[in-house]
């Protein structure tokens, strides 16, 4: 279905960037997944939490593991803990982490030419905020391992505040990327040019997005998604407060993608829900494609609920849709994309 489509079009992609730089859309298929075990106590003092987060995380990680193999990074410390709480195939990795987001502090898979390689946007704690000195080593540490070259970008950011269609088009929130804390210096046509050369692309929708008032400066994966080229999913307010700067932003980046032409299918955010924090991250847009399923997570709010695992049979017709209470990681500002990273194959 879309891996076939993808397919067709990797060598136009190639041929967009002197570096022949390729990285395939997340639904087509994959050799394993990569996750990150959370372990720091500067980041979670609190034990209770902590212990929370690690279920959760291993959650994830059996769901994936019915489907495809899944690669836990976790200090050989760790990895006793670890094992009682997974199951299925799933292998534990000897590299030292601080936290759990692999999407943004994990390795990025592109081809080149034939070959994998780790395209490599350096993790930098989101503009310094977190502490990350294991993480900022991730991908390079995988790189190592695999035997994989290692590709620099010349960015700081992180791959949740980028999306990709595998076709030629990105879309990001200026926040994330053209900002001192990341990227000092560099225009925002700079940082697209590079953006455009570590993904294979050709063409770039931005919109403002939202300074300062989350850690990652309000990433894109936590909003809109794309499931196709020129097809987006996006998880709105039914009754925006225009107030809030996430809702605003959010119904700003709903239009431009419209102006854009794309195809746009919208998920209400939930109303009720198990936790009502202000900055809880109640995204349904924050889902995983793994091998013939989606992950995906559920609120406790039957109506839209329902609504996002249609929306998501929709588009990805033939997956199972599996769905898991991860509201530990929307306490921390993210959800199950954020903590998962996809190795092509």
């Amino acid at each position: 279905m879309f891996g076939a489509a993808a397919l067709t079009t990797m060598p136009k992609a190639h041929a967009m960037t002197p570096r022949n730089l390729y990285v395939p859309p997340e639904e087509d298929p994959h050799a394993q997944t990569f996750m990150m075990w959370p372990a720091s106590r500067r980041v979670y003092p609190d034990r209770a939490f902590l212990d929370m987060l690690q279920r959760t995380i291993a959650d994830i990680a059996n769901a994936i593991a019915a489907f495809e193999p899944v690669i836990l990074l976790a200090d050989q410390t760790e990895h006793a803990k670890a094992r009682k709480l997974l199951r299925g195939n799933i292998t534990l990795w000897d590299i030292p982490t601080e936290d759990l987001w692999a999407r943004d502090a994990g390795p990025l898979f592109a081809y080149r030419g034939d070959d994998l390689v780790i395209t490599h946007i350096q993790f930098n704690g989101w503009g310094k905020k977190q502490v990350h000195r294991h993480d900022g080593k991730i991908a390079a540490r995988v790189a190592e391992r695999l035997g994989m070259p290692l590709i620099p970008s010349g960015l700081h950011g992180e791959a949740g505040g980028v999306e990709h269609d595998g076709h030629g088009l990105l879309m990001a929130h200026e926040s994330s990327w053209v900002n001192p804390n990341r990227n000092a210096g560099q225009s925002r046509a700079e940082i697209e040019e590079r953006l455009l050369q570590a993904y294979g692309a050709s063409r770039m929708i931005w919109t403002r997005g939202v300074y300062g008032e989350d850690i990652t400066d309000y990433h894109i994966d936590s909003l809109a998604r794309f499931t196709g080229p020129g097809r987006v999913l996006i998880t709105l307010p039914d009754t925006p407060d225009m107030t809030d700067p996430f809702h605003v932003a959010a119904l700003d980046t709903h239009d431009v993608l419209q102006a854009a032409g794309l195809e746009i299918d919208v998920i209400p955010e939930p109303e009720e829900r198990r936790v009502h924090s202000f900055d809880f991250v109640a995204s349904y847009a924050n889902y995983y494609a793994c091998n013939g399923a989606i992950i995906a997570a559920e609120f406790g709010d039957p109506e839209t609920d329902t609504l996002a695992v249609e929306a998501l049979r929709r588009h990805y017709p033939g997956r199972e849709v599996i769905t898991l209470n991860v509201d530990a990681l929307g306490e921390v500002g993210g959800g199950i994309h954020c903590a998962t990273q996809q190795m092509p194959g």
